[in-house]
């Protein structure tokens, strides 16, 4: 089964086409980062005019890429939820028209199922049941996958996502959006112990997280430093930062695998790239006699091919959306179209 996928939730438009939920016959990818780069952030109405702009080149060059005719595709699948709601209507709206332009079905995926989903395509043995921690900009949870389509929210961050803490302590640094590998880079050449910064805890929710604490100390460090005419250690800082958030999240993550009983530990999104966090996450799963699921680098970022993974999972439970598809800037990962 062939689907082209579509992904425009925040600033990278994305079309791919996947076979069978584990093959990836192309995957194109527009990134806005150097747009953006100049305001230090997302800014939505940009992004929502560059998926305009893009999106209809990204397919045709996924169909010749993926070497088929649209007249070979059995669906079309769509990141619905959650995003930028402008950046989001880009994509659903495409993707409708041209499911009912082809007569395809149409599958809605939720943007945080699709990221767990790249992990099937990087390791086709991979099968629920399994915990996941998805990390990214926008979005810090972690799932019970009990199926491909059963998921349920074990813990979450109150507050920032851990990529946004990220951004912000780049920013700090005077490190250039997206910050996640310029700290990375920075970080290897720094001493993790030099500065402490506090890993918080919510009262009777184990599994929660919380990171504007985190992101209100390293600016008060910073403006202290400032203030008082202290040499900063940007080196040391950055590594002392990305030990505290591989702190909050790797030990939370690793006893929600223990509580579930599974053997099957899988990490997404675009924090999943830091080379501190994969390396924790190794240590601390082959410890705990884990098997340990973490996608290559290309697949950690938003794309499209984790959307047509996603999707076959979906149209499989029988997950169809009709032209009344609208999209939204949140929703829980437990619910979604149809349920």
């Amino acid at each position: 089964m062939k689907i082209l996928a579509f992904e425009s939730t925040c600033d990278e438009t994305a079309v791919a086409v996947v076979e069978d939920g584990r093959h990836v016959l192309s995957d194109q990818i527009f990134s806005q980062a150097k747009l953006h780069a100049v305001y230090g952030g997302v800014v939505p109405e940009i992004a929502s005019r560059c998926h305009v702009e893009s999106i209809s080149l990204l397919t045709e060059r996924a169909l010749e890429e993926a070497g088929i005719r649209r007249a070979d595709l059995d669906a079309v699948a769509v990141s619905y939820a959650p995003g930028l709601i402008g950046a989001v209507l880009v994509g659903v709206n495409f993707a409708k028209a041209v499911a009912a332009t082809l007569k395809l079905p149409l599958i809605p995926v939720h943007h945080i199922r699709g990221h767990i989903a790249a992990n099937y395509l990087a390791f086709p043995e991979l099968e629920p049941p399994f915990v996941c921690l998805a990390i990214s900009g926008g979005n810090t949870l972690i799932a019970d996958v009990r199926s491909y389509t059963d998921m349920h929210i074990m813990g979450a961050t109150r507050d920032d996502a851990a990529g946004e803490c990220f951004d912000k302590t780049a920013r700090v640094l005077g490190l250039p959006y997206p910050g996640g590998k310029p700290i990375d880079e920075l970080s290897k050449g720094g001493d993790d112990t030099k500065y402490h910064f506090p890993v918080a805890a919510v009262e009777g929710r184990p599994y929660d997280m919380s990171f504007s604490g985190l992101k209100t100390a390293v600016i008060n460090l910073a403006h202290h430093a400032e203030q008082t005419g202290e040499e900063l250690d940007r080196a040391s800082l950055a590594a002392s930062f990305t030990k505290a958030v591989s702190d909050s999240l790797v030990p939370r993550t690793m006893q929600a695998v223990r509580a579930c009983g599974y053997t099957k530990l899988a990490v997404a999104g675009g924090v999943a790239a830091n080379s501190r966090i994969r390396e924790d996450f190794r240590r601390a799963a082959e410890e705990a006699g884990l098997s340990l699921y973490i996608p290559p680098l290309r697949l950690c970022g938003d794309n499209g091919a984790m959307i047509g993974a996603q999707a076959y999972y979906e149209y499989l439970a029988g997950v169809r959306a009709g032209s009344d598809l609208n999209a939204y800037a949140s929703m829980d990962l437990s619910g979604g179209y149809g349920r």
